[in-house]
């Protein structure tokens, strides 16, 4: 009968899972060094992948936690992680630690999770129609109740706030968390050991070691109180305008209309009335803030008298977050001001890992259409020119494909002296087109609110439809219609029970989301079979008509 192991003679074994470029493979270089230093037997090894962000990479380490008898045979390790075998789960971001876990590497008997809050969005997310994000708080909840022990917290931040790489913050929490078998100096010698970005390295370290700590101390249960972000009030909303930088004119002017809406819309109506003023100006602002006003009026909604959780307050917070998104809908002088900012800029550079001496080209491809053109034009000369525009005319199909590069000066200048056409934006046809859908939506959202918050919670979903500029803008405006005409028209026609109406339409709304290229609601809205329509004649010319060439 073989004799009982000890605990000191199993394999330590830790699965780092990351993303490219965010030092993985050197956080499990460090480990291996650090053992060695340590004297003790590992053994390290890792699964590259091509995810749908940069490349999600799988690191897995396993280290006996003393050092070997001289005369004992040399250990078996592992060359992959099996599930519930594994002491430690460090995941550099909140959605890779829910990937681990789901597939059963965390065990609530053994498993600690150092993971992450912050979030980098997959390419389903990013191309997902409506609110495509992960919930990150189900992440917490299953890395809360599916280990041992969870610290959590947002490795992302710290590491900006040093100017280091990801891995060292993850370093420092997985020292701070104290459970690798060798003392903290040990790891501070291994990073000066690199010889690369030292003191940026030890400070990102440093101060993740001190927190992970600090939620250690806490004890289980404490990490709820790092999601306080999550919840918020008035106060909250407050301090967006106050981070935002805005003049105290302006502060005073909006702060008591922020205080004066329900608790439960005011964040989103702050970041709502910023992004208003950026896409325009300070009186769009206030445009957007007297829109909400109406709808609490139209609910009897005062602070802090609706119900956190209610559809009355979903209902008014998602109108909130949908009225600012509409209002700064996508058009050619929004697209040429988002790409000539000096932070994009700034932000492809650091994308590109590129130093100052290196030059970086940016090309844009701009295809604009008819349609394009029409909307930035005065009311009156783009509805002309959109009736010459007749369907599948000469007009509606030219298109001018430009390569622009906007890191040069004559690019530059161009995307500018586009997007300093905002002034005139509020005469253009698309401003008027999109003001009159608003203005219908806003009654009817001011009905709904008053008698069916069920349904007015649906409604104002509906908005998310509408969607970037061209071909999808079109599809998504004749989607909204068709939407309206099939389930909004009804609803308030009396022909449908409210609740019954609202079902119907989130079933609609979901499925038009889903695939909003495809006629998904049978009760949809047909087309007028008396609209004009386009005519085609092909005519089938026999075989002797052919010329010559034609028939060689």
């Amino acid at each position: 009968m073989d004799a009982p192991t000890t605990l000191g003679q199993q394999p330590f074994s830790i699965l780092i899972a990351a993303l490219g470029g965010e030092g993985g493979g050197v956080l499990a270089e460090w480990l291996v060094q650090c053992a060695l230093r340590s004297s003790l037997a590992v053994q390290a090894t890792s699964v590259p992948g091509v995810a749908q962000r940069t490349g999600a990479t799988s690191y897995y380490v396993e280290l006996m936690r003393e050092p070997l008898p001289q005369a004992s045979a040399p250990p078996v390790f592992s060359l992959n992680p099996l599930p519930g075998q594994v002491d430690v789960l460090l995941a550099s971001e909140a959605v890779e630690a829910a990937r681990m876990i789901e597939r059963g590497y965390s065990a609530p008997s053994r498993t600690m999770v150092i993971a992450s809050t912050h979030r980098v969005y997959t390419t389903a997310e990013k191309m997902h129609m409506a609110d495509g994000r992960y919930d990150t708080r189900r992440t917490r909840e299953a890395a809360q109740a599916l280990s041992q022990r969870a610290i959590l917290l947002d490795m992302d931040e710290i590491a900006r706030r040093h100017g280091t790489i990801l891995s060292a913050v993850m370093f420092g929490a997985l020292s701070g968390a104290g459970v690798l078998p060798w003392s903290r100096d040990v790891c501070e010698d291994v990073i000066r050991g690199s010889g690369r970005g030292v003191s940026a390295t030890l400070a990102g370290f440093a101060d993740a070691a001190a927190e992970a700590a600090a939620v250690t101390s806490r004890g289980p249960g404490s990490d709820e109180g790092s999601d306080a972000a999550v919840r918020v009030g008035d106060a909250d909303a407050i301090r967006v305008l106050q981070a935002a930088g805005l003049a105290d004119p302006l502060l005073r002017e909006w702060c008591p209309l922020l205080a004066e809406l329900p608790q439960p819309m005011q964040v989103s109506a702050a970041h709502g009335v910023l992004r208003c003023r950026d896409y325009q100006d300070d009186g769009y602002g206030r445009e957007y803030l007297g829109s909400l006003g109406r709808l609490a009026r139209a609910a009897g909604a005062a602070t802090g008298s609706v119900t956190t959780g209610s559809p009355t307050s979903d209902a008014l917070d998602e109108a909130a977050r949908q009225l600012a998104l509409w209002m700064c809908f996508e058009d050619v002088i929004r697209v040429a001001d988002l790409k000539s900012r000096p932070g994009r800029h700034r932000r492809v550079r650091e994308e590109a890992q590129a130093g100052r001496e290196d030059i970086v080209r940016v090309t844009e491809y701009l295809k604009p259409g008819i349609e394009e053109i029409a909307a930035v034009m005065p009311q009156r000369v783009g509805t002309w020119l959109m009736r010459k525009a007749t369907p599948g005319g000469w007009l509606r199909r030219a298109q001018i494909g430009l390569h622009v590069r906007s890191t040069s000066l004559w690019g530059h200048l161009l995307l500018r002296a586009l997007a300093r056409l905002r002034p005139w934006r509020r005469a253009s046809l698309r401003f008027h087109e999109e003001q009159q859908a608003m203005g219908a939506w806003l009654d009817a959202m001011e009905q709904a609110l008053g008698q069916a918050p069920v349904f007015a919670l649906q409604l104002a979903g509906l908005p998310q439809v509408l969607k970037g500029y061209g071909d999808t803008q079109l599809r998504g405006r004749q989607n909204y219609a068709r939407l309206w005409a099939a389930h909004v028209v009804p609803a308030f026609g009396g022909a449908i029970d409210p609740a019954a109406a609202a079902r119907q339409l989130e079933q609609a709304l979901s499925a038009t989301l889903s695939n909003p290229e495809a006629r998904l609601d049978a009760g949809a809205a047909r087309p007028d079979p008396g609209a004009p329509q386009t005519i085609r004649w092909i005519e089938r010319r026999r075989p002797a008509e052919r010329s010559p060439s034609e028939s060689a």
